[in-house]
């Protein structure tokens, strides 16, 4: 089992930044992948930015060039830099593990930024 802890959401003005961190406990050494999802009132959940266990990272085309995912493996912390935020990046953001155990999910830390 892995447990998941999201924090560093806020309010924040359109072109500032915030900086999201996903604290991961239990099997941590199984993890394969962690992503960073969002999802707004009344749209559907989608990626953000993932990192694979080899260190490659991938991004959705509405960050890349903004966000960046980055972690801090000896303590097992994952974190999305977020820069130059926009009024439609608001949205619940949540990290998400794959492991050799399954699939585990945060409980989500809300971000949104004003116009």
């Amino acid at each position: 089992q892995v447990q998941l802890v999201e924090s560093g959401g806020g309010l924040v003005q359109a072109g500032g930044s915030l900086r999201l961190s996903c604290a991961a406990s239990g099997s941590t050494a199984s993890i394969k992948a962690m992503t960073w999802y969002r999802q707004a009132p009344g749209n559907e959940r989608e990626l953000v930015a993932r990192m694979i266990v080899d260190g490659t990272v991938d991004y959705a085309d509405a960050v890349r060039g903004r966000f960046a995912i980055s972690r801090n493996k000896a303590f097992n912390q994952y974190y999305l830099q977020m820069n130059s935020l926009k009024p439609e990046d608001t949205a619940t953001y949540y990290c998400n593990a794959v492991s050799s155990w399954g699939n585990f999910w945060g409980q989500g830390t809300q971000v949104t930024v004003s116009s």
